[in-house]
């Protein structure tokens, strides 16, 4: 049975940029995907400036299909009724990618530089031993040094290894679909409705993504895409002479919080490390930022253990970007759940954009 330096549980983006960097560096690394590659997911699909940076660093950027793709310049808040707030990022931009094409260029980087893809293959159980971590699977045993759990939301590793901890308040629930439609605006734009957001993501020339965020409770009904599109009258009237360009994927509940993210010989990364909410669409950076440092690390950390003392600077810097994320993200969450401290403060946006992009740069940046 061939032996592997780490093994990383999940072929999203965060596992394959884990996965490249290692390698990258000389550690044998084996990927395990229970689904087939490149795997699609419920994701809002914009990668802000710091995310783009860090695709350029790994080389998938190269890989991408420009086709798939569509630079944006901006956010834009939107009201219900029609009062809007617009800034821009820093240089050089965002780009909507959609999901698939974004994971085919990470698998395309990862085989380049000779990282093992194993799709299909579902781990059902894992354990310690003298000098590493097996995880049993419906192949057989694999063995490695280092356990990379990137196993999303719900992380089963998380669990098993009991680092989940319960969340506390209402439960948030996505559900994303795209358009065959060019789009109408350099801007991801996010839209309010009573219990609801939109958010409208340029992912191609000729294509846009839509995505809901809601609370489970918050509104009133049956919830269904359509349902929910009917709440937003400006979004239905642009994609009624629009063809649907994929199907409706959900997500959630969002909001994971894990103990720790480090215990000996194992590592939590992307969703499965923490989570608050798709608000500020920070998700993809804060991965590959964790992915690069935990990668960064390893090599040196295996040759003293990998023991949770050794990885502790990986801690540190998830809790450095994710602190950052976490407040931005709850503080639009506590204005989203708000709506008549919301309306007056992103009027007041919406007639300073310096104050706007301000606030931008110092959540991207």
């Amino acid at each position: 049975m061939r032996r592997y330096d780490v093994a990383v549980v999940g072929g999203g983006p965060a596992g394959l940029a884990v996965a490249i960097h290692t390698t990258a560096r000389g550690l044998n690394t084996v990927v395990l995907e229970r689904a087939t590659l490149p795997a699609d997911k419920a994701c809002g699909e914009g990668l802000m400036p710091s995310g783009l940076a860090a695709l350029e660093r790994l080389g998938a950027l190269a890989h991408l299909d420009r086709a798939e793709c569509s630079p944006f310049v901006g956010i834009r808040y939107v009201q219900e009724d029609g009062s809007m707030a617009e800034g821009l990022l820093p240089g050089p931009g965002g780009l909507g990618v959609r999901r698939v094409a974004l994971a085919s260029a990470l698998v395309a980087r990862a085989r380049d530089v000779g990282v093992e893809l194993r799709e299909r293959t579902q781990v059902l159980s894992h354990r310690r031993v003298a000098d590493g971590v097996t995880l049993e699977t419906a192949d057989g045993p694999v063995e490695a040094r280092m356990l990379v759990a990137a196993d999303g939301l719900g992380s089963p590793l998380r669990r098993a290894e009991g680092l989940e901890v319960a969340t506390e308040g209402p439960r948030r629930f996505g559900l994303r679909r795209h358009f065959q439609l060019a789009p109408w605006t350099p801007y991801v734009e996010v839209h309010f409705a009573d219990g609801v957001e939109a958010y409208v993501t340029p992912a191609g020339a000729r294509r846009v993504g839509l995505a809901f965020l809601w609370e489970d409770g918050g509104v009133e009904g049956r919830v269904g895409f359509d349902t929910l599109l009917a709440r937003f009258p400006r979004l239905q009237e642009r994609l009624l002479v629009a063809a649907p360009d994929s199907q409706v994927r959900g997500a959630g509940p969002l909001a994971r919080v894990a103990r720790v993210r480090v215990a000996d010989r194992f590592a939590l990364v992307g969703d499965a490390a923490g989570y608050v909410d798709a608000l500020t669409g920070e998700g993809l950076s804060l991965a590959f930022a964790c992915a690069e440092s935990l990668g960064t690390l390893l090599p040196d950390a295996l040759t003293k253990g990998a023991t949770r003392q050794v990885l502790r600077p990986y801690e540190q810097r998830f809790q450095q970007v994710f602190r950052k994320y976490a407040w931005a993200t709850r503080a639009l969450l506590m204005l989203a759940r708000r709506p008549g401290l919301r309306r007056p403060i992103v009027r007041l946006l919406g007639r300073s954009p310096w104050m706007f992009e301000r606030i931008l740069h110092a959540v991207v940046a």
